[in-house]
């Protein structure tokens, strides 16, 4: 079994890395930095017997997914999950924020996931099975105060995962999208003193819902997976 993570190295890319080797597939992962993705291979694999295929990628530039896709490609002949994870979090309001914050976002948060998904059919479609999740949030639902751009491609990634469900229905192929609330990851570093550990959601758990979603037989899909912490929204 094959999954594809980009974004892996950190947060919940992380946490689902390490859920899906323990689960012994092989994995090809994407991130900026190739030192951190070489420390993830070298972990994964001392630690399961799988393989991990990695590649450095900017994924907010079309022609470095791509290239991802096409390496992907070279070593493998089906991929049996992609988890478009990476994403970018910047904070603002649209009257207010820099000029090209909402490019940025969407190129990151969108297109990404759109580029990738298109180049990895072929390791889908002929083999009828497969199952795409797209790592939305719950500001892909309501708007809220410093959402900005980022909301905007929030909710622009939960339609587009809306639109390829129904395209891939009669392929095999699921599709989930997934709505995670505050979880505790590098972009939460800096509230780290200020905040209570159970305020935010463990990265762990929303990689064992994705797992569990996964785990569903071939004629149930988990359309959409809400998570949020106990006590709610920040």
């Amino acid at each position: 079994m094959k999954i594809v993570i980009t974004g892996a190295t950190k947060g919940i890319g992380r946490a689902i890395a390490e859920v899906f080797a323990k689960a012994g597939f092989d994995l090809a992962v994407c991130s900026r930095k190739t030192a951190d993705l070489q420390a993830l291979q070298e972990e994964l694999e001392a630690k399961y017997d799988i393989k991990v295929l990695h590649k450095a990628t900017d994924v907010s530039k079309k022609e470095e997914v791509l290239a991802f896709a096409e390496y992907i490609q070279s070593h493998w002949t089906q991929v049996d999950i992609l988890m478009n994870n990476a994403g970018v979090f910047l904070p603002g309001e649209i009257h207010t924020e820099e000029d090209g914050k909402l490019e940025s976002q969407i190129e990151t948060n969108l297109y990404s996931a759109y580029h990738l998904s298109r180049a990895l059919m072929p390791l889908m479609l002929p083999h009828k099975t497969g199952h795409i999740f797209n790592m939305c949030s719950v500001a892909s639902l309501k708007a809220y105060p410093g959402g900005g751009s980022y909301s905007i491609s929030k909710f622009a990634l939960l339609g587009f995962s809306k639109v390829l469900r129904e395209e891939m229905k009669t392929h095999g192929i699921r599709v989930t999208a997934i709505m995670p609330g505050a979880t505790w990851s590098a972009s939460w570093a800096a509230m780290k003193d200020q905040l209570p550990e159970n305020r935010l959601m463990k990265a762990e758990d929303v990689a064992d819902a994705i797992f569990g979603a996964y785990k569903l037989s071939d004629q149930t899909v988990l359309e959409e997976l809400i998570l949020r912490p106990q006590l709610g929204d920040l």
